[in-house]
């Protein structure tokens, strides 16, 4: 086994044991994307100077015996965060030159264990995508399949992982962006609770949705890179202030007796084949494994997609009108006077679906709209929580599907957003509800894509979720194929 197919788990244990330097692992990481990110387009920034920098420090601090779970691990960030002295750009022509003066807390505690980051990772533009086909620098190619996406907007930081570019990365997730990719790219994705992990030095989308989380190859790692970026921080004030329970350790309770929600609004006609076929075994397993399995009912899930599409873009409406020209970013030559400096910069900044997003914001929050529109959104949005909530009163864990297809090809819904929005109805109503999801390998189509399992919980119930989800890992040997890159 190549050092760049090792989990973090693995990786640290011959750190640990001395088998492996960081510097090794290190440079065996960065020949890797050297030799196939050409393919895949899974990076905007690769910083190999500065890796090995990096990966030097955290040998001497292992010679020193100080050694943390993630002391040496080659990691890629989407490039969302915020990342002191390396370029940042959001997937975005207007943020394309962009470096900021500090690493945002995600960053910096991941630098406290002394991570090597080897670079930023492609991304749909401001996050604003399902098949991160919206980037700038170009569409992320699934490692699975070439001509497919690998979704998003967290595709590069998932493809990096299929395609072994990274031993583990972070992204966000605001409608899906997480869990949908790590569906499309088998892998492990993690959506925590909102408030769970802090959004200080996160470039915002939609703030009262947007969400860090690990993208990794296991459950375990999963765990790992969790524990490590979850806690309160006060700079962020959306986070809340609650222990952080020993995810790892609470790996293997098991799921005998354990109560799991099956919602009627997903498992609905028109799932594709292969889908239902992969919920239908893991749904078998789970009661093989002792486990109660019922169904339940999330009675407002048919408005989540509305809903998400109108508070999403409001907020973005708001969010992106610092992009201005003023400060910093890129600014439109040839102007003549204020008002043309701000709509020329923006009119050549921004792509296509960002506009789009930003015109229905706009619209959604303008004088006449804003109750009709945005302050009803809001009003649907406390009945899905409330459904949540009343779900859980019933169940411990809720399984669904991830996405109604396996990834499609590159460029098959770019002519009808719609189609390509509904394509998170899996992953949405999580987002707006508050709470945590993850998505696990659960199989391949006929055609040989990946499939993922979600599984939500309870908010703040990580532990959970990430315990049922290990119980299915350690069944079944999905999240052990490579793709054949």
């Amino acid at each position: 086994m190549e050092i760049f197919d090792l989990t973090i788990h693995e990786l640290h244990d011959k750190l640990k044991a001395k088998e492996v330097s960081s510097v090794e692992a290190t440079r065996a990481m960065l020949d890797r994307i050297e030799a196939v990110d050409g393919q895949v387009n899974a990076y905007i920034t690769v910083t190999p100077e500065q890796a090995l920098v990096e990966a030097e420090a955290a040998d001497r601090r292992i010679a020193a015996g100080d050694i943390a779970p993630l002391t040496g691990i080659p990691m890629g960030l989407k490039d969302i965060f915020i990342t002191k002295g390396v370029r940042t750009t959001c997937g975005s022509r207007i943020l394309e030159n962009f470096v900021p003066p500090y690493d945002g807390t995600a960053v910096a505690k991941l630098k406290e264990q002394g991570v090597v980051i080897v670079g930023k990772l492609n991304q749909d533009e401001f996050a604003m995508g399902s098949s991160n086909e919206s980037s700038y620098f170009g569409p992320v190619k699934n490692p699975w399949n070439l001509e497919c996406t690998p979704g998003g907007s967290s595709g590069g930081s998932a493809a990096a992982i299929a395609a072994r570019t990274a031993t583990a990365t972070l992204g966000t997730d605001t409608g899906g962006s997480i869990r949908q990719p790590a569906s499309h790219c088998s892998c492990v994705g993690v959506k925590p609770t909102y408030g769970r992990v802090s959004r200080y030095g996160v470039i915002a989308y939609a703030s009262s949705l947007d969400q860090v989380g690990p993208l990794t190859r296991d459950v375990t790692d999963a765990a790992i890179l969790l524990g490590a970026v979850a806690g309160y921080d006060p700079k962020d004030s959306t986070s809340v202030n609650t222990p952080v329970p020993d995810y790892l350790a609470g790996l293997k309770t098991g799921v005998k007796g354990l109560k799991i929600g099956l919602p009627k609004q997903y498992f609905i006609e028109g799932l594709d084949p292969d889908v239902k076929r992969a919920m239908d075994e893991a749904i078998a397993l789970y009661k093989s494994l002792g486990a109660e399995l019922r169904e339940v009912s999330l009675p407002h899930t048919e408005y989540a997609v509305a809903t998400y599409y109108l508070i999403a873009t409001a907020e973005a409406s708001s969010n992106l009108a610092r992009y201005d020209g003023v400060r910093f970013g890129h600014r439109a030559d040839e102007i003549r006077g204020l008002k043309e400096m701000y709509a020329k910069t923006r009119a050549e900044g921004f792509g296509s679906e960002v506009k789009r997003r930003i015109m229905l914001g706009t619209y959604a929050l303008s004088s006449g709209y804003y109750d009709a529109y945005y302050v009803k959104a809001q009003k649907v949005r406390t009945l899905i929580m409330q459904d949540f909530l009343n779900a859980f009163n019933e169940v411990d864990v809720l399984l669904t599907p991830i996405a109604p297809t396996p990834p499609f090809k590159i460029g098959e819904k770019l002519a009808d957003p719609l189609q390509m929005y509904l394509s998170d109805i899996f992953t949405i109503p999580v987002n707006l509800a508050g709470t945590c999801g993850i998505s696990i390998p659960a199989g391949f189509s006929a055609a040989g894509l990946p499939i993922g399992l979600q599984l939500i919980g309870k908010p703040f119930g990580e532990a959970t979720i990430l315990s049922t989800a290990y119980a299915f890992e350690q069944e079944t040997q999905w999240h052990l194929k490579k793709a054949p890159l």
